[in-house]
């Protein structure tokens, strides 16, 4: 069939097709990455699960697969399949896309998109000539109008690459990792709590056991009461008498005790 331009557009039959990008390798030629986004009726991902590349090779509803790249005698190809039958209902359409690394899709020669049936046959092929600055690609997209499908010739270029065209779609994309968050130091030890005694007027001391209290518990201050000693006895003056033992009382019977 003839190539399609543009813009234009035509019914898909066939319930699976596989899309094949194509081009022209060789030295200092960027390397082409094909890719698919699944998207609502808002034209944005459902989640991030909804784009489909080398990194994240296949769809959870198994729709959508990205098949990896070949070299043979017509050139590099990139290839996705996409299974039509199988896509969730919420699903609207598939855009088909590529990113340029090391360089944009103008240094990029014989670029095409092709459309085939799972048997080889073509549905659609699309010639990308007027890439220029672009580093990211929409070359078409299968969307559903009437309860079928079709295919539309897009050709929008980026110049965010991957990351850029992935947003615009509603993926959050970090170019680069975050930076790792310093270690908190360690954590210092609790001093220990200082004990202080408590003021007598808070904590009085408790009563010894058998009841006395202890000297803390005296009132403090001078006594209410000065002590005076009592005055002193005098003695008789003169010499002191002589001593004179006792003498023995005697018992009865006469005899006299020993001393």
């Amino acid at each position: 069939m003839a190539s399609m331009v543009k813009g234009s557009n035509l019914p898909v039959s066939a319930p699976a097709v596989r899309c094949v990008l194509r081009w022209s390798g060789g030295p200092g030629v960027p390397d082409v990455d094909a890719s698919a986004l699944l998207l609502d009726e808002r034209g944005k991902v459902r989640d991030d699960h909804d784009l489909v590349f080398y990194n994240q090779p296949g769809h959870p509803s198994g729709a959508v697969s990205h098949d990896g790249k070949r070299t043979g005698a017509g050139g590099v190809t990139d290839t996705l399949t996409v299974d039509l039958s199988r896509l969730e209902p919420d699903v609207d359409r598939v855009v088909l896309a590529a990113s340029a690394d090391g360089g944009s899709f103008g240094q990029v020669p014989g670029l095409s998109l092709t459309v085939t049936d799972l048997a080889g046959g073509t549905v659609a092929e699309f010639a990308i000539t007027d890439a220029s600055v672009e580093t990211a690609f929409v070359f078409g997209e299968l969307y559903r109008r009437a309860g079928a499908w079709k295919f539309r010739a897009v050709g929008q270029g980026y110049d965010s690459g991957l990351s850029g065209l992935a947003t615009d779609f509603g993926i959050s994309v970090d170019d680069e990792p975050a930076a790792a968050a310093p270690p908190a130091p360690p954590a210092r030890p609790a001093p220990a709590p200082t004990v202080r005694p408590a003021p007598a007027s808070q904590a009085p001391p408790a009563p010894r056991p058998d009841g006395t209290l202890t000297p803390s518990h005296l009132p403090s201050g001078p006594p209410a009461t000065p002590f005076v000693p009592a005055p002193a006895t005098h003695l008789p003056s003169g010499p002191p008498e002589p001593f004179r033992p006792l003498r023995p009382t005697p018992l009865p019977g006469g005899r006299p005790p020993r001393v």
